[in-house]
């Protein structure tokens, strides 16, 4: 379902301010990045970056623990004490 959120008007300059609503669905600060996507359809959609980010790191590791043999919450147990002894030395 396609909602109305907010509107904001652009400056002279090509700049707008995003409404605050939109800012904490986003989860974005001052400084924070943005990116736009292109849908095709004559719309276009927001996301932070971070997030975007985030998204992508987690595509990456995709499967990494199985392809390590990692199938229990034991298995995992035991590599996160391996790396804290490593990390003790």
């Amino acid at each position: 379902m396609e909602a109305t959120l907010d509107m904001a008007k652009v400056t002279t300059k090509g700049q707008i301010t995003i409404p605050k609503a939109i800012r904490q669905i986003l989860g974005i600060g001052t400084g924070d990045k943005v990116l736009f996507y292109d849908l095709g359809d004559g719309s276009v959609a927001m996301r932070s970056a971070r997030l975007s980010a985030l998204r992508e790191l987690q595509g990456a590791f995709d499967g990494a623990a199985e392809e390590a043999g990692l199938e229990t919450e034991e298995d995992v147990a035991l590599v996160r004490e391996v790396r804290r002894e490593m990390a003790v030395r």
